[in-house]
């Protein structure tokens, strides 16, 4: 929720965008494979795919689809502040949360590209069968209120004193005062008057672009700011009324996925915005789950309370959000494997949607921001072949109960039971062997995630001749399973840095389970590659190097990954 505003603009060159000549975009095609993604939005997986472009997305459905996900939710699209002459840098030359500070609402920016390229992105996604969700910001502008565009000043009154509550940049200092809640400055950025009908009516004609576009469903930013139907207001003669009008008279309404941001804390109301908006978020849950994968102890008194009181269950979920990885620096808690080893119990479980932050790519403790560029994808983790295998679980899951268990009692260890039909285990501490009781039907299973241990249910008891491995999830069921081809797999050595200060910088590439992988450098023509063989990055007339890397696995899904290299 909190977007940071300031920060020391750090003494570099000025990073631009390589041409745009050559490979691009590749035209869209129908789907080689007929993945089994959820027909609703709330019965599958979104991944949030953070920070990259439209076009970038629109390349990567093909892995989206194949790990299993049904949604992708992209960031805020909107007009945006162009900070640092329009520096690409997640944090430093640019910053990720500009597109998080509205100029204007209307679809396109310099970030993740123009509205023809999100329709193409959307288009793409249905072929699919895959939802695409936007990240959308209804209550606050840029603080740089200079930039705010005369069209949005119109809509608000004809001022910016118009535009924004009475005390809209008065700083929020009590959260549990729900009348400074919803019309203070939250963080920097001036409050907006939600409740004047001009600016709903400019506001609503966005989100109805954003749906023609084919956008499926929306997040709203920092919606515990927003005020409910009841809530306290000011004296302005306007109504509370924005989330009815959200919720219920945009294009399509009774199909959209909607759910709003409400971090919990002091007089939050979760429950009252769950059954105004359909959805909140959970942020106390994801803190639970990190805390008991980061321990070891996953009891399920820990874990299976979703930790809202007593509102209903219509929650998205997560391991960590963006503002918990950037603001709570929780990648010094948790790395990747265990953020795996969240997600598989957040997944499998019958209620909420989870949602899969995708961290950045090369990320680490020790480097954060990883290889530093918006516009790319994030990290490979998303393609795990635990994720995936979860995520056509829950699928296949659909409408079967739920039991949590601790195999043995043992609180390092979880077992999430789906009915009869199927099971995830989950086990974080020493080695797991497996005898013990469960609700499986009799019968012989096969882990879907290493697609061979062989594990047997027989009067109410599991068995398997091996132990489950620390940091582990198995996946087991039968109903319903489809198998896949392995998807190609394309990158770089691990070893690779994404700076580089000689005229000339040597990667060495990789790829498996395809014969047909390319390279294509600075847009130029592609190029054949086998695992191992290395390219030579140049530094030329821009400071950034473009390398994009391709293939197709032996069914033809395609695999995408797009890297950039920083000539310091």
């Amino acid at each position: 929720m909190f977007k940071k505003i300031s920060a020391g603009i750090l003494s570099a060159l000025m990073i631009t965008a390589v041409a745009v000549s050559g490979t691009g975009c590749s035209q869209t095609q129908p789907a080689s494979i007929d993945y089994k993604t959820a027909d609703k939005v709330a019965d599958g997986a979104i991944l949030q795919a953070f920070c990259w472009n439209f076009n970038t997305i629109k390349e990567s459905m093909g892995d989206i689809a194949a790990a299993g996900f049904s949604a992708v939710q992209t960031s805020p699209i909107n007009e945006c502040l162009e900070g640092e002459d329009g520096g690409m840098d997640l944090y430093g030359n640019g910053k990720w949360y500009y597109h998080y500070q509205p100029t204007d609402f209307k679809i396109g920016n310099y970030q993740l590209g123009t509205r023809d390229e999100f329709k193409a992105m959307c288009d793409e996604a249905h072929k699919y069968g895959i939802k695409v969700i936007v990240d959308v910001i209804a209550n606050h502008t840029t603080p740089a209120t200079d930039e705010v565009s005369e069209d949005l000043i119109e809509a608000g009154g004809g001022s910016l004193e118009t535009l924004y509550h009475k005390e809209g940049r008065t700083p929020l200092n009590d959260f549990g005062d729900r009348l400074a809640c919803t019309t203070h400055e939250m963080g920097g950025l001036p409050d907006i008057n939600t409740e004047r009908p001009s600016f709903q009516k400019y506001f609503f004609n966005y989100i109805n672009d954003c749906i023609a576009c084919g956008a499926d469903g929306f997040r709203y930013d920092t919606a515990k700011h927003i005020g409910l139907s009841d809530d306290p207001k000011e004296d302005d003669g306007f109504k509370n009324n924005f989330w009815e009008k959200a919720t219920k008279e945009v294009d399509n309404a009774e199909n959209l996925f909607i759910y709003g941001e409400v971090l919990q804390g002091d007089n939050d109301r979760l429950a009252d915005y769950i059954k105004e908006i359909g959805r909140t978020t959970s942020s106390t849950y994801g803190s639970k789950i990190r805390s008991g994968i980061a321990s070891g102890n996953i009891d399920t008194a820990v874990v299976s309370d979703y930790w809202i009181g007593n509102a209903d269950p219509n929650i998205v979920t997560w391991v960590e959000s963006h503002d918990n990885y950037i603001n709570d620096c929780t990648y010094n808690n948790i790395d990747s494997e265990q953020v795996v080893l969240g997600w598989a119990i957040i997944t499998a479980r019958k209620d909420g949607t989870p949602l899969f932050f995708d961290r950045p790519y090369n990320s680490s403790i020790d480097n954060s921001w990883g290889m530093n560029r918006i516009g790319t994808q994030g990290d490979d983790m998303y393609k795990d072949n635990r994720v995936s295998a979860v995520n056509f679980f829950r699928t296949a899951m659909k409408g079967e109960d739920e039991n949590l268990v601790n195999p043995n009692l043992d609180s390092t260890a979880l077992m999430i039971e789906r009915g009869t039909k199927g099971a995830v285990i989950v086990n974080t501490n020493d080695p797991l062997k497996v005898d013990f009781e469960t609700n499986l039907a009799d019968g012989t299973y096969v882990d879907r995630v290493d697609r061979k241990t062989e594990y047997t249910v027989k009067n109410g008891k599991i068995t398997c001749d091996t132990d489950i491995p620390e940091n582990s999830v198995v996946v087991l069921y039968n109903e319903g399973y489809t198998e896949y081809a392995r998807p190609a797999s394309v990158g770089v050595d691990s070893k690779t840095e994404f700076t580089y200060s000689d005229d000339t910088y040597e990667v060495t590439l990789t790829c498996s389970n395809t014969d047909n992988a390319t390279y294509s450098l600075d847009g130029g023509k592609a190029v054949s590659y086998k695992d191992g063989d290395k390219v030579t990055i140049k530094h030329g007339d821009s400071d950034v190097s473009k390398l994009e890397l391709r293939a197709e696995n032996a069914e033809g899904v395609k695999t995408y990954e797009r890297l950039e290299f920083t000539y310091m």
